[in-house]
């Protein structure tokens, strides 16, 4: 067999593209590396968006890639923030599935396996947009509540607010339905949340529903959990708009006030004068405003 056909056949097996944006996180990718070898199946490629690091992640990568019998793809980008490398690495994509595992996060041994035989349940039904598994302190153990008995498809959105799921989830989706999703992030800020994109896909598709640890996940000090209003008010126009969809998207009053809140808290932290009047719902935000305004003289001060 020549070297053409054997590169033929290694492309046709990598199923699923494990997505891995960073930034000087050098000191954190070599766990994930070491779970990344230890998967039970090989079907995939590791991309790395490194987005604008000034460690020394490329050299580490390239010994990844001298290392691994999977392949290793490093694309570098100036700093943009965590959802300007997500967009890069769909467009990069080479595999039907897309896996985002953070930096800080290692991958059960047999999570491709899973991903991919529930796959074969799914795949062919093009009302389905990829699958929805677990993160967990370890294999066995979810970060919270277990994906809900008897559901074999769900939205994101009826996942949390429908069926009460709490915990980080793992998603894998179709390439190209996120390639028809990129994220918006504002001129001069560098975050919108990942339910921006979600909850989009949310409108036209399901999820495949498994209930299993894909992610075992550790939150670091430096980390978006820890740092949540930090980030918020570093990046006020995406949480403003996040909300404001969140509202369209609510189907009871208490969602409808209580993301009212979040979205006019957005409009001040913004500078946006005019949030009630621009509220999907203008009499519940003017119910809102209060609340919000306290918000930002505490919680967001």
């Amino acid at each position: 067999m020549n070297k053409a056909v054997t590169l033929a056949i290694i492309h046709v097996m990598e199923d699923i593209c494990i997505f891995t944006p960073t930034y000087n996180r050098a000191y954190m990718l070599e766990a994930l590396f070491e779970s990344l070898k230890a998967q039970t199946s090989q079907r995939f490629y590791w991309l790395i968006v490194d987005d604008g690091s000034t460690d020394e992640t490329r050299s580490l990568v390239e010994r990844f890639s001298s290392e691994s019998s999977f392949r290793v793809v490093y694309v570098k980008r100036e700093n943009g923030g965590k959802q300007r490398a997500h967009n890069t690495g769909v467009e990069c994509c080479e595999s039907e599935l897309f896996f985002c595992v953070d930096s800080d996060d290692v991958l059960v041994p047999c999570a491709v396996e899973v991903i991919l035989d529930a796959w074969e349940v799914y795949r062919a039904n093009t009302s389905v947009a990829g699958l929805v598994g677990l993160c967990g302190r370890d294999e066995n153990t979810p970060l919270g509540t277990r994906m809900p008995q008897g559901e074999r498809t769900i939205t994101f959105w009826d996942l949390y607010y429908k069926k009460g799921h709490r915990g980080d989830s793992a998603l894998v989706y179709r390439t190209e339905i996120l390639r028809r999703y990129p994220f918006f992030v504002a001129e001069g800020e560098k975050f919108m949340a990942e339910p921006y994109v979600y909850h989009q896909i949310d409108l036209e598709y399901t999820l495949g529903v498994v209930d299993s640890v894909f992610i075992v996940r550790e939150y670091l000090e430096d980390g978006y959990t820890h740092n949540v209003r930090e980030i918020t008010k570093r990046n006020p126009i995406g949480y403003r708009i996040l909300k404001r969809m969140y509202i369209e998207y609510s189907d009871t009053l208490y969602l409808k006030f209580y993301n009212s809140i979040l979205y006019l808290v957005g409009c001040k932290l913004s500078g946006m004068k005019s949030g009630v009047k621009n509220a999907p719902n203008p009499i519940i935000a003017a119910f809102a405003y209060l609340p919000a305004v306290l918000l930002c003289k505490t919680v967001y001060r």
